[in-house]
């Protein structure tokens, strides 16, 4: 794998200002779409001017936890999208994975900050806001959880 990914295209929708140990970092959004089945798909990426960051530069500055680092983003961005998200037999419809697998599944953190994220939303509380809208929740979630890694 190379050091860095490049950002996967320009943001979707304007890219939030994300601080990490004192760095200044960018989380920016590709194009949802839906598939077939109604999951809302898109990527979500934290970059500095030389692309996607990996994991480890949103660790605590005391070094990763031994929890994955989806382990602890999911359960903020399911928070941050609290009402929002369809909930079915007791289970919220969210879904993350990275782009890239780690290449030593013992070092969880050293992938980069590129991360697949399908939701199944609330219809009705979906059926309230505009495209654009859902999308800039989303981003905004994923930046709180992803600054939140750092202090975890």
């Amino acid at each position: 794998m190379p050091a860095r990914l490049p950002a996967p295209g320009p943001s979707f929708i304007r890219e939030h200002a994300l601080e990490a140990n004192g760095r200044s970092l960018r989380a920016g959004l590709t194009r949802p779409t839906t598939s077939d089945d109604g999951w809302w798909l898109a990527i979500a990426w934290v970059a500095d001017d030389d692309g996607i960051v990996s994991f480890v530069d949103l660790a605590p500055r005391a070094g990763p936890r031994p929890d994955p680092p989806l382990a602890l983003l999911g359960p903020a961005l399911a928070g941050g999208l609290s009402g929002l998200i369809l909930e079915e037999n007791g289970r919220l419809s969210i879904r993350l994975a990275t782009v890239v697998p780690a290449e030593d599944p013992t070092r969880p953190w050293r992938v980069p900050v590129a991360v697949r994220a399908a939701f199944r939303w609330e219809p009705m509380r979906a059926a309230t806001m505009r495209p654009n809208e859902l999308a800039e929740t989303v981003l905004a979630a994923f930046r709180r959880a992803a600054e939140g890694l750092s202090r975890a």
